[in-house]
């Protein structure tokens, strides 16, 4: 491997990173100035699909002009009904668990949806469920009881309701990212995922029309560059960066460096949001990364070959 396109490959892996680690900040923020889990997502879907439509039409252009065959329409269809049912719902229980938990304990519960893959996938899909998995599931899910434990002695119930929402949220991730697997093979990740979004996008603009009757255009400006804060900085650009980054240094290197993905949120939140951080959180941060982390690196030591390298 090149050393220059390697470095180049790790600086984007990092800084897409460090930009998905932001969005429970933006949305944090919002809610100072309105609490409102579906507002601040609509806004949130109407920076970022003008990119996501964009890029999909690049992508059909691209294809039409190097001569390769479209998907069919039960495809399109497939990709969209999949990002309705995971992404779409995902974001939903994600938003809404964030009004009762903080940014540290909303990330870590969120970055557990590796764990529900493997157990969902076993369940459902004849995926292999191995004892490192279970452990690794264990030590996770203790790491995660400790913090949630932390902050219940001191919010009470709304942390249990909170918790439970991003738990769902990590759920429909993992099952957006078990049947978004066999449209990806078929279509390429950058068409499904143009269509998925879009799909998300499409349908959060309609529940907020349905609901409301309207897009409430009354927030202030600041709301605004936050809601495109989380479209675009946490969204769309990290997205690119972080598929980018993976071209370069393959899947292995990327999921490893993605790891820390939470300890930058942790960071941002008692940085910025001024959220404690005690001894019990870091114990069950360092369990919660440390189970993904394992299962992550046995998980990509048993799929690595090398045509997973550039």
């Amino acid at each position: 491997m090149d050393r220059q396109r390697a470095i180049i490959g790790y600086l984007l892996v990092a800084a897409g990173s460090a930009m998905f680690s932001s969005k429970a900040i933006f949305i944090k923020l919002a809610y100072l100035e309105r609490p409102d889990p579906l507002l601040m997502l609509a806004w949130r879907m109407a920076f970022a699909l003008p990119v996501f439509l964009l890029v999909g039409a690049v992508e059909v252009f691209r294809r039409r002009k190097d001569g390769r065959p479209m998907p069919g329409p039960g495809a399109i269809l497939g990709a969209v009904a999949v990002g309705l049912v995971g992404y779409y719902l995902a974001m939903i229980l994600d938003f809404w668990g964030l009004l009762y938990v903080s940014a540290q304990l909303e990330r870590l519960a969120l970055f557990t949806y590796p764990i529900f893959l493997i157990f969902i996938g076993a369940a459902f899909f004849g995926m292999r469920l191995s004892w490192s998995s279970v452990m690794a599931a264990i030590v996770s899910y203790a790491g995660l009881a400790v913090v949630f434990l932390n902050d219940f002695s001191s919010a009470g119930s709304q942390v249990t309701l909170g918790t439970a929402l991003v738990l769902l949220s990590a759920v429909a991730f993992a099952v957006y990212q078990l049947l978004a697997k066999g449209l990806i093979s078929e279509m390429g990740a950058t068409l499904f995922t143009s269509l998925a979004l879009s799909g998300a996008a499409l349908t959060t603009l309609a529940h907020v029309f349905i609901v409301r009757g309207a897009l409430d255009t009354s927030v202030s400006h600041h709301y605004l560059l936050l809601a495109a804060g989380t479209g675009l900085i946490a969204t769309v650009i990290p997205s690119f960066f972080v598929n980018a980054g993976m071209g370069r240094i393959g899947a292995t290197s990327t999921a490893m460096i993605s790891n820390v993905s939470p300890l930058l949120t942790i960071y941002f939140a008692v940085l910025i949001l001024g959220e404690d951080f005690t001894l019990a959180d870091g114990i069950g941060t360092a369990l919660v990364v440390g189970g993904v982390g394992y299962h992550t690196w046995r998980d990509l030591r048993r799929k690595a070959a090398p045509a997973d390298e550039p």
